[in-house]
């Protein structure tokens, strides 16, 4: 376990008193197989289990009786069989009192505990499953179909466990920063990679082979193509090309799965040419502004809107884009370049606590999505920022061939996009800077103590340095 035991009793009780009453469901993961039952996918657990138990073992269901002020730690102990391929681990009773349980059951008894609560009127908090095994799991010991899972989910118990995964101890941001120290090297790895004739596979399964051997994993699958107009580009076999642009997305998960997000934007030449030059240098200046506006207090919202504000401003300096800026803004017209938000909770998911339901995550009854409008609709997060939030700040400029096709023959947001100037633009690809930021009491600040290259001039200079 990653904190001592007091950490997880006091996080439990932190949720009982959020909750005030009922029984809690908390399952933990199980393996999943890749291909037969005995060949599975690397282990991940649960995020929001982890959070309150600290166990890392498949199997495992915590419950919480607040009524009662009760907790459970539910699982079967592995059997002589099992010590023999995987060897001896802790008992079920043993990982219990590790996290300051002082009961634990078999898993055959967790039916008999939901029905006394039911039968005793307690309501049974549970979160949305993301699992299709823990969908079949949940229908079984509640008797509820997995279509209605979803809706049926306690939102009091969604509300609460995002009141609390959403600020940070110092302790959970030193370990983002572990993560972050594992980011710079896979990113500093792909720049010093970065070359003709290199293939965007072989630059992904290097630096995830950096994120297995330095931690837990990646913290998502790298995003690593020359397509950077592409939000999720993965890599092919293709040899980088002379003269365009390489975008590498990735991050790292330490071993208690507390992750990192960066990405990068690289000229495969060595140096950005004049065009590539004043695309970046757009992007750059917005990453670099979010970190002066953004703290507690400010609406996410309204961060990403002055962000997308600069964003027009500058394009319609070199002609991309025209007319007003604020009716431009409120048209959606940015969004033909950054059809995407400004940057989402990060934790000990990538995407923090998306699983939940981001209406839950990143909005509140202050602020509400807008899933009416091309692009808005992809903001993660709107709320009010607070001390010890995790963002990511990462803007973008693409052009999407598609995308200017269509809007072109729709005619939509004409006034504002110079559609004669896109069109030479359509072999550019994209650019994205991504960092990721705590906010601070009075501002924010980025996380990693080493700084992976980002400034034309430092990402130049860093590759000239490095070939």
């Amino acid at each position: 376990m990653l904190f001592e035991k007091q950490t997880y009793i006091e996080r439990r009780n932190t949720l009982k008193k959020e909750l005030g009453t009922g029984l809690i469901l908390l399952p933990g993961n199980n393996n999943s197989p890749a291909n037969y039952p005995s060949n599975v996918y690397k282990f991940r657990q649960d995020s929001t289990f982890l959070y309150y138990f600290g166990q890392h073992r498949e199997g495992l269901t915590g419950v919480i009786d607040v009524d009662n002020d009760t907790e459970y730690l539910i699982g079967d102990d592995i059997d002589i069989e099992d010590i023999v391929w995987f060897g001896k681990v802790d008992s079920v009773s043993e990982m219990a009192a590790q996290c300051g349980i002082a009961k634990s059951l078999p898993t055959r008894e967790l039916g008999t505990l939901i029905a006394k609560a039911k039968a005793a009127g307690q309501k049974i908090h549970f979160l949305p499953p993301y699992r299709h095994d823990l969908q079949i799991w949940l229908m079984v010991l509640l008797d509820i179909h997995p279509r209605k899972q979803k809706e049926e989910a306690s939102v009091a118990l969604i509300l609460a466990v995002v009141k609390q995964r959403a600020v940070k101890s110092p302790e959970e941001i030193a370990e983002i920063e572990r993560a972050c120290a594992i980011g710079y090297e896979m990113h500093t790895t792909a720049m010093k990679l970065c070359r003709p004739g290199i293939s965007e596979q072989y630059i992904a399964g290097t630096i995830e082979g950096i994120a297995y051997s330095k931690g837990c994993m990646p913290s998502f699958p790298s995003i690593v193509t020359m397509h950077g107009e592409i939000m999720h580009g993965y890599p092919s076999t293709k040899p980088l090309e002379d003269g365009r642009l390489f975008l590498c997305d990735a991050g790292a998960e330490t071993n208690e799965n507390y992750c990192s997000d960066n990405t990068r934007t690289i000229p495969i030449h060595g140096t950005y040419d004049a065009r590539q030059r004043e695309i970046y240098s757009i992007v750059e200046e917005c990453h670099d502004y979010t970190l002066q506006v953004a703290k507690p207090g400010v609406k996410w919202w309204d961060v990403h809107m002055s962000v997308c504000r600069k964003m027009i401003d500058r394009l319609k300096e070199i002609g991309l884009m025209k007319g007003d800026t604020e009716e431009a803004l409120n048209a959606g017209a940015h969004a033909m370049f950054m059809p995407h938000g400004l940057g989402h909770m990060m934790g000990m998911d990538v995407h923090d606590m998306e699983g939940l339901g981001q209406i839950y995550v990143g909005f509140d009854d202050e602020v509400r999505p807008n899933l009416t409008q091309f692009g808005t609709n992809c903001l993660r997060c709107g709320r009010r920022l607070q001390q010890g939030w995790v963002m990511t700040d990462e803007p973008g400029i693409y052009f999407i061939p598609s995308l200017i096709d269509d809007w072109r023959n729709t005619g939509h947001c004409a006034e504002f996009l110079n559609f004669d100037l896109l069109e030479t633009y359509k072999d550019f690809g994209g650019i994205r800077i991504e960092d990721d930021l705590l906010v601070t009491k009075d501002g924010c600040r980025l996380l990693g103590q080493d700084r992976i290259p980002y400034h034309l001039k430092d990402v130049e200079e860093y590759i000239a340095n490095n070939k």
